[in-house]
C-alpha cells in the first residue's frame, strides 16, 4: 500500500507501507480544524471517506482500496484505516467504526476483530446498534466466547440481539442454551413481535432437546393470538408433531389451515410414514394429486418408503413410479433409490435391479449400492448379494461395516471371511 499525497494538498507526517501497487490511499489535508465527514464503499470494494469545513470550502477526500487479494498482507486492514485516521487527527465516528466491523464480519479475521473491539470499548460507549454488529463480527469470526461475554454485558439488549445468540447456539448445536434464552427473551417480547425463523428455529431446538411442553406451549400461543397461518411455520409445525409420533397434532395443524401447498402435504406424509400409517400415506398422495397440488422429489422419495411397507407387491408402488416418471422426476437419484428400495422390499428384484441400472454411474451413491445389496439379501440371494460388493468395491465404493455384518450373520462368518 502507498500514500498518494494530491495536488495543492499539504505534507503530513505519516507513513504507510505496502506490499501491492493497486492499494493505495489518496488524501488531502485541511487547515480547517472543524470539519464533518460522510463514509461510504463505492463498486470496487474501496472505502471513500470525506470530510469538508463547516464553510464547505476544502473537500479532503481519503480512498482506501480494500481489494481482497490472495496474500493477507497486501491487504489494506482495518488498523491501516485506523492509524491513518490518527495521524491526520480525525475523530473516528459510529459509522465508520460500523464499516469496520462489516469488514471483519465478512472477512472472518478474528485478530482484526478483536483489535476493533478493544478500539471501540476503550474509546467511546458504543450505541446499542453498533453493539449489535459487534456482537456478529465475534461469532462471524468463531470467537463465540467472546460474543457471549458481550452479551451478558450487554445492559440493553433488543430483538435483534437476542435472536442473534439464539440462531448462534442452534447452529452450535446448543439447543438447550437456545431455549434457554428463548425462554428469558419471552419476558421482553410478546409472539406478536416473533418472526417466522425464530419461531421454526425455537421449534427444532425442541426436538433435539426433547421438550414436547414448549413446543405445545409455542403452538397455543400462535393460536391464542392468531398469527399462526404461515405455510412455511405450520409445515415446521407438523414435522414437530410427527417427530414426537403424535399424528393427532400434525393432523389437527394440517386441518386448521385455510389453504394447502407442496410442503404442507409432504410435512403430512412424513408425519404418517413416522407412525407406520402407510396406507394413509398412498391416499394423501392419491388426495395430493387431485388438489393438482405440485409434488417434489422428497414427496415421492417420503411416499416410495410407504410404499415398499404396504406389502401389496408394489402395487402401490408401481402407481407412484408411473407418476413420477409423468412428472419427469424419476432420474432424480433419491428418488431412485427410494425406488430400489420399494421394489426389493416387494420382492419384485428384477425391477429394482432396472431402476439400479437406470442410474447413471457416476450419480450411483453409497445408499443405492447399499439399497440394492439389501434387496437381495431381503429376498435371500445372498450370492448374488456378495457378487454385488464385489461390483460396488470395483466401482470404488466402500460398503458399510454394519451392511457387512448383516451378510456375514445371515451367510455364516466362515464362508463369508474368505471371500469378502
Amino acid at each position: 500500500m502507498e500514500i498518494v499525497a494530491t495536488p495543492q494538498s499539504k505534507t503530513v507526517g505519516l507513513s504507510c507501507c505496502g506490499h501491492a501497487a493497486h492499494n493505495h490511499i489518496a488524501f488531502t489535508t485541511s487547515t480547517s480544524t472543524k470539519y464533518m465527514s460522510k463514509f461510504k464503499f463505492n463498486n470496487n470494494n474501496s472505502l471513500i471517506i470525506s470530510h469538508q469545513t463547516t464553510k464547505k470550502k476544502n473537500v479532503d477526500i481519503i480512498l482506501i482500496n480494500y481489494q481482497t487479494t490472495k496474500k493477507k498482507k497486501s491487504r489494506c486492514t482495518c488498523s491501516d484505516v485506523l492509524r491513518l485516521m490518527d495521524g491526520l487527527k480525525l475523530p473516528i465516528p459510529d459509522d465508520m467504526y460500523a464499516l469496520l466491523v462489516q469488514e471483519c464480519t465478512l472477512t472472518a479475521d478474528s485478530v482484526r476483530a478483536m483489535e476493533l473491539h478493544t478500539r471501540i470499548t476503550r474509546s467511546l460507549k458504543p450505541p446499542l446498534p453498533l453493539l449489535n454488529r459487534l456482537l456478529l463480527m465475534h461469532l462471524s469470526c468463531g470467537l463465540f466466547d467472546t460474543a457471549r461475554h458481550l452479551f451478558d454485558r450487554m445492559i440493553c439488549k433488543d430483538f435483534l440481539t437476542w435472536a442473534t445468540m439464539i440462531l448462534a447456539y442452534a447452529a452450535k448445536a446448543d439447543y438447550y442454551e437456545a431455549v434457554n434464552l428463548f425462554l428469558n427473551m419471552q419476558s421482553q417480547f410478546t409472539f406478536l413481535e416473533f418472526p417466522t425463523w425464530l419461531i421454526v428455529c425455537v421449534l427444532q431446538a425442541c426436538l433435539y432437546t426433547e421438550n414436547m411442553g414448549l413446543g405445545k406451549q409455542v403452538h397455543a400461543s400462535l393460536l391464542k393470538l392468531g398469527i399462526a397461518n404461515d405455510l412455511f411455520l405450520n409445515s415446521s409445525l407438523m414435522e414437530f408433531y410427527g417427530k414426537f409420533d403424535c399424528l393427532e397434532g400434525a393432523d389437527f395443524v394440517f386441518n386448521q389451515l385455510p389453504r394447502h401447498n407442496t410442503m404442507t402435504w409432504t410435512a403430512r406424509i412424513i408425519s404418517s410414514c413416522r407412525e407406520d400409517h402407510f396406507h394413509d400415506v398412498f391416499t394423501y398422495f392419491t388426495e395430493m394429486g387431485r388438489a393438482r397440488i405440485k409434488k417434489s422429489t422428497f414427496t415421492f422419495s417420503s411416499v416410495l418408503r410407504a410404499c415398499g411397507r404396504i406389502h401389496d407387491h408394489g402395487h402401490c408402488g408401481r402407481q407412484v413410479h408411473a407418476n413420477a416418471i409423468k412428472l419427469g422426476l424419476d432420474a432424480d437419484t433419491y428418488v431412485q433409490c427410494s425406488l430400489i428400495d420399494m421394489y426389493g422390499r416387494s420382492g419384485l428384484l428384477p425391477d429394482a435391479k432396472l431402476a439400479f441400472e437406470m442410474i447413471d454411474g457416476n450419480k450411483r451413491n453409497t445408499a443405492c449400492w447399499n439399497a440394492m445389496v439389501t434387496s437381495y439379501m431381503r429376498n435371500g440371494f445372498y450370492v448374488e448379494a456378495i457378487k454385488f460388493l464385489y461390483q460396488m468395491k470395483a466401482a470404488g465404493v466402500q460398503p458399510q461395516e454394519s451392511l457387512l455384518n448383516q451378510l456375514r450373520i445371515a451367510c455364516g462368518a466362515n464362508t463369508i471371511e474368505s471371500r469378502i
